[in-house]
């Protein structure tokens, strides 16, 4: 007997009119349709006027792994498996993998039947580089990790995407304030091609206290990569001296020197506060002492 495949079906964000004729082709005539929530499963069938034509199963992350030997059975003996996440890409922070892996273990085909992604639909309409990108999955859950997962990402230079649940966005974006700076820029996209689609671009600390107010629907995060530090002294004696007048000019108007230092940092990309604050106390004591 010939053996089957296994499909992987990518599945509308929101919309049902994005379900790509494949994908629909797969729901009627597929011999299982394995399906993170199976009730989603047969809405998004209803949505698009059609019937599932074979059995459908749960695929959920839990029972995954039980599923996994009864499916490769039934693809080795011939059956088309269809699994469909509840949007967008299966595998892709969703269940699918161990089914995958185990597939192609056994030498049998896996097709992708491709569409709607949250990670590049997020990334095409953040209005951040994607040249270059990584994705990171869910944001971790507790605090003292999820810190230490943002401090990781200090210096990278690529724009980073990941998901995060409403219930948890404004500590995630406070955090990112404390950890990568308030200027860096991100985008959060809230709930992409559905009715209440909403896409907010600017720095962290803005980012931050828009979520303070609480926030509902699928969150997608888009974060700039870092921007490469300048070492001061690349900017020869007359650049660092440009930057510190800048700073005593914002002090001499009542600002504090830290905060000054912040300012004039993040309107010279790639300057560092700390190196800025060094160049000033060293340019005061330097006026002190009457050395040159």
């Amino acid at each position: 007997m010939t053996p089957g495949r296994l499909l992987l079906g990518a599945s509308p964000l929101g919309q049902p009119s994005d379900a790509s004729p494949r994908l629909i082709d797969a729901l009627v005539h597929a011999d299982v349709v394995a399906a993170e929530d199976t009730r989603r499963a047969r809405d998004l069938a209803k949505a698009l006027d059609i019937r599932i034509g074979g059995r459908v199963v749960s695929l959920f992350d839990r029972v995954e792994p039980l599923r996994v030997a009864s499916l490769v059975d039934a693809i080795g003996t011939g059956a088309t498996v269809l699994v469909v996440s509840d949007a967008g890409m299966p595998v892709i922070s969703d269940p699918g993998y161990r089914l995958v892996v185990a597939c192609i273990d056994a030498g049998l085909t896996v097709q992708c039947l491709p569409g709607p992604s949250a990670v590049t639909t997020a990334l095409v309409v953040s209005g951040l580089p994607s040249e270059k990108f990584c994705f990171e999955g869910f944001a971790p859950r507790k605090g003292a990790a999820r810190r230490a997962w943002l401090a990781s990402l200090v210096n990278e230079p690529r724009t980073c995407v990941f998901f995060e649940s409403p219930r948890r966005l404004a500590a995630c974006l406070r955090d990112a304030v404390d950890q990568l700076g308030g200027q860096r820029q991100a985008a959060i996209c809230r709930e992409l091609t559905k009715v209440h689609e909403e896409v907010l671009r600017g720095p962290l600390d803005e980012l931050a206290a828009w979520a303070a107010e609480g926030v509902l629907g699928e969150i997608t995060v888009v974060l700039a990569g870092a921007v490469p530090h300048t070492d001061l002294a690349a900017l020869g004696a007359d650049g660092v001296a440009d930057l510190v007048a800048q700073v005593e000019d914002l002090v001499a108007g009542g600002v504090r020197v830290k905060d000054a230092c912040s300012e004039v940092a993040a309107a010279h990309p790639g300057v560092r506060t700390r190196q800025l604050y060094d160049a000033i106390l060293r340019s005061r004591r330097s006026d002190v002492s009457g050395a040159p």
